[in-house]
């Protein structure tokens, strides 16, 4: 299992944050926070959330997560756990997702996306090592959060940034 974490900040969607947990699952991602109103694949009572359940295919049962109620805390703790974190997000001191790098040496990675209207909020920002954006070509200025959660995920993985080991293939 890999050593990337992903934090998933006020995302509404159900079909995002499940698409987001079979993505997670196929990449090996260790864990998934649900932070604020992020859903999760179970509601309250206990229930399976239809939306989430029709695109996570059950990756659910393979990845790890929490429900938290804010993401500044958890932040912190990470860092201290010396996590690098990497916001997804168009900003000012933005930089392509492909420069994104741990320095010299690989290690723990954690992966912070936000509401797919607003983004994440200024102290979550604050908090990141680095905030890494889609370069965009055409008249859309953004991506499906779901989708740019796989670009960012998989540059991550691919060029060997953090640390992890191929999943055995389930039979």
């Amino acid at each position: 299992m890999s050593d990337i974490v992903v934090i998933l900040h006020n995302i509404r969607s159900a079909h995002n944050v499940g698409s987001m947990f079979r993505t997670a699952d196929a990449a090996g991602v260790r864990k998934i926070y649900l932070a604020g109103i992020t859903p999760a694949p179970v509601d309250r009572l206990g229930r399976v959330r239809e939306p989430f359940a029709k695109v996570a295919l059950g990756a659910e049962g393979y990845v790890e997560w929490e429900k938290v109620c804010a993401a500044g805390p958890l932040l912190a703790a990470l860092k201290r756990d010396h996590y690098k974190i990497f916001a997804v997000e168009q900003a000012k001191r933005a930089v392509p997702y492909y420069a994104a790098s741990l320095g010299r040496r690989r290690g723990r990675a954690a992966l912070v996306l936000g509401n797919e209207v607003r983004g994440l909020p200024a102290p979550v920002l604050r908090r990141a090592d680095r905030i890494l954006e889609i370069p965009m070509y055409g008249r859309k200025e953004s991506l499906n959060v779901a989708v740019a959660f796989g670009i960012v995920l998989y540059h991550l993985r691919c060029a060997g940034i953090v640390h992890g080991t191929r999943a055995q293939k389930r039979s």
